[in-house]
């Protein structure tokens, strides 16, 4: 009798995506790619005109972790159904922004691109400086793995780098504009309706993710940070605050789950 494996995904768990995206230094990750996505205009008039951000923050933020949840940990057929909603809900956002002037459309490919590409970086680079850091190897394979989800929402290949030497020349191609909408923006990041109690933590969330933005990104938006020769041991310090935390903090409940329906797939296939 033949035995089936485990269907595991687009990934599964012997991934670099599953490492890096389980991580709870992601959620830095989340911010830094919120913030460097909106000095993009065409990228932020389809956010501003055709969404919630700033009404309901937390209600967007939920859906695109959503679907890079599913995306990740859920089957195959799981995350090829999250794509096609959201190459759906795409393919109705256009107009024109008000910043250039310049017509686009959610499903343009070089802004598929552009989404993609400062998430993978973004993610990467909070796993790298707060997370324990990856090998250059592994780094490299996160980025080519990570092809995989850009394809689901429509990206071509082509336009998606398979290598962090990729990743970097891509960014050297890229402009970037500040404007009210991209400040806008970056406050909501930064100063999301929250319960008094929970402001200080942010703060503190804040200022590591600020850390990890690019020097041109902060001074676009005219975001302070520490001194050149203080900046490696503050960083150091975050990257040890959010060491500390991980071993008080339970394990991913989205890979945790993904983990028991692989148990339960292999238990059904033996």
């Amino acid at each position: 009798m033949r035995v089936m494996a485990p269907e595991v995904g687009l990934f599964g768990p012997g991934s670099v995506t599953w490492d890096v995206h389980s991580d709870p230094v992601s959620l830095l990750g989340g911010m830094r790619a919120l913030l460097v996505q909106a000095l993009n205009p065409l990228t932020m008039a389809g956010v501003d005109q055709h969404s919630d951000f700033r009404r309901d923050p937390w209600g967007r933020l939920k859906r695109t972790a959503g679907f890079v949840s599913t995306a990740t940990y859920g089957s195959t057929e799981d995350a090829e159904r999250a794509g096609a909603h959201v190459r759906a809900i795409h393919a109705r956002v256009r107009g024109i922004d008000t910043i250039t002037g310049r017509a686009y459309r959610a499903d343009d490919p070089e802004l598929l691109a552009w989404v993609h590409n400062v998430l993978v970086n973004s993610l990467l680079s909070a796993k790298q400086r707060y997370g324990g850091g990856l090998s250059a190897a592994d780094s490299d394979r996160y980025v080519s793995e990570m092809v995989r989800m850009a394809e689901l929402v429509g990206t071509p290949p082509e336009l998606v780098p398979t290598s962090v030497a990729a990743l970097r020349v891509y960014f050297r191609t890229v402009e970037l504009v500040s404007s009210p909408i991209s400040r806008a923006a970056a406050r909501t990041v930064l100063a999301p309706p929250l319960p008094a109690r929970l402001r200080p933590v942010w703060a503190v969330l804040d200022a590591a993710a600020i850390g990890l933005l690019p020097r041109q990104v902060r001074r676009l938006y005219g975001l302070p940070w520490v001194p050149a020769p203080a900046a490696v041991p503050v960083r150091a310090a975050f990257a040890a605050l959010f060491g500390t935390a991980k071993l008080a903090l339970p394990p991913a409940a989205d890979r945790a789950a993904a983990e028991a329906r692989l148990a339960a797939q292999s238990g059904l296939a033996a």
